[in-house]
């Protein structure tokens, strides 16, 4: 699980009565044949019908939130790094409603998932939507990210209609930002700095690099999707795995609407950039790759390759066939953004995705997200 994220199953209209129902029973019954003996699923239905048509939505069991949780992240048809699926460290913070705790137990989920840089996949699942009162949410699509990142241009702009002094510096945290569920305006959290353990990216054969000043976070927490478990919506549920090397290297600071590095590195290693024939792109994103590689291996923050991680990612394919399981997957998610062909992922075909699938982490509404932040 990485930040370019899991796949994103289509956004769907709050479950009604008989939806979240059948969606329940399903889950349960899935529940049960992969947790033998944990629970008797003709007298949990029964158990859950009776919340429903009382309450219209049901409550989940501790043991039913960790595995649905898990389960989602197996379903992620975008994720490479799914072999983990099963380690993931579930946080049942149902019980938290308010903004400020909200916002406190996201540090918390850092602090933990941080580790000292050995990075463990952790997911806060706070507070469920319920009928007729929607449940607070994350704004974001991180819990860090960087106020001069092009992609942050919108958050920015929110941040400081919220009263938000900062985005001056280069590579600025920006706050975390929560709307509660109420309605009320969001509320932003400027957030601690032992929550946040960034890297500062070096080469291993240009001391020059180092110049650059370039850097990037340890831990990349998703944010802005909602986790669906049976028919219940969490619409506040970060989750985090660590990061693929080439996340940061060809995507956040490579690509073109990011941060547009590969100018400057070809610059600075003496490469032609007068003509696209002499591939001075291709070479400055290894290089740029490399730094990053080098950099979070130097600072002991676990980072992989994605050599490694795609035959990793293989395995995890033959072990769910072995367990009469698809995996379900989005090729142009898995093929790595830098020597695709050279890697165990491209020269095969693949489970295609299941836009019906759960559980699954899903888009929020786009009306749940523009209601109080119009950018989306």
């Amino acid at each position: 699980m990485y930040s370019s994220g899991p796949s994103a199953a289509p956004r769907r209209r709050p479950p009604g009565h008989d939806d979240v129902l059948d969606a329940a029973a399903t889950f349960i019954r899935q529940f049960a044949t992969e947790n033998p003996g944990a629970t008797d699923p003709r007298r949990r239905i029964a158990e859950v019908a009776a919340e429903v048509n009382l309450h219209g939505t049901y409550v989940h069991t501790p043991e039913e939130l960790a595995f649905g949780a898990r389960a989602a992240w197996r379903n992620s048809a975008r994720c490479i790094g799914r072999l983990y699926w099963n380690n993931l460290t579930v946080r049942d913070l149902r019980h938290v409603e308010d903004p400020d705790d909200i916002a406190e137990h996201c540090f918390e989920h850092l602090r933990l998932a941080t580790n000292g840089g050995r990075i463990r996949p952790v997911i806060s699942v706070f507070a469920p939507d319920r009928p007729g009162r929607p449940a607070s949410t994350l704004l974001g699509e991180q819990l860090v990210r960087y106020a001069d990142d092009p992609r942050s241009t919108h958050r920015v702009a929110l941040a400081k209609e919220l009263g938000w002094k900062g985005g001056e510096s280069p590579f600025e945290v920006l706050p975390l930002m929560v709307q509660p569920g109420s309605g009320r305006p969001p509320e932003f959290y400027e957030i601690p700095e032992d929550a946040v353990l960034e890297v500062p990216l070096t080469h291993p054969h240009h001391p020059g690099f180092a110049a650059m000043g370039l850097r990037w976070y340890a831990v990349p927490a998703v944010s802005d999707m909602s986790l669906e478990i049976g028919g219940v919506i969490y619409p506040a549920a970060p989750f985090n795995g660590w990061y693929m090397g080439t996340e940061i290297g060809s995507r956040n600071l490579g690509d073109t609407d990011r941060y547009d590095c590969l100018p400057a590195v070809a610059a600075l290693f003496g490469l032609d950039t007068g003509n696209d024939r002499t591939l001075w792109r291709d070479r400055a994103l290894v290089e740029l790759n490399l730094a990053v590689l080098h950099s979070y291996e130097q600072a002991g923050v676990t980072i992989a390759d994605h050599h490694s991680e795609s035959t990793r990612f293989l395995a995890h394919v033959e072990r769910e066939g072995r367990r009469g399981r698809p995996v379900p997957t989005d090729w142009s998610w898995i093929v790595p953004p830098l020597s695709g062909s050279a890697t165990a992922v491209f020269h095969r075909y693949y489970d295609p995705p299941d836009p019906e699938l759960r559980p699954a982490f899903v888009h929020r509404a786009p009306a749940a997200q523009a209601a109080t932040c119009p950018w989306g």
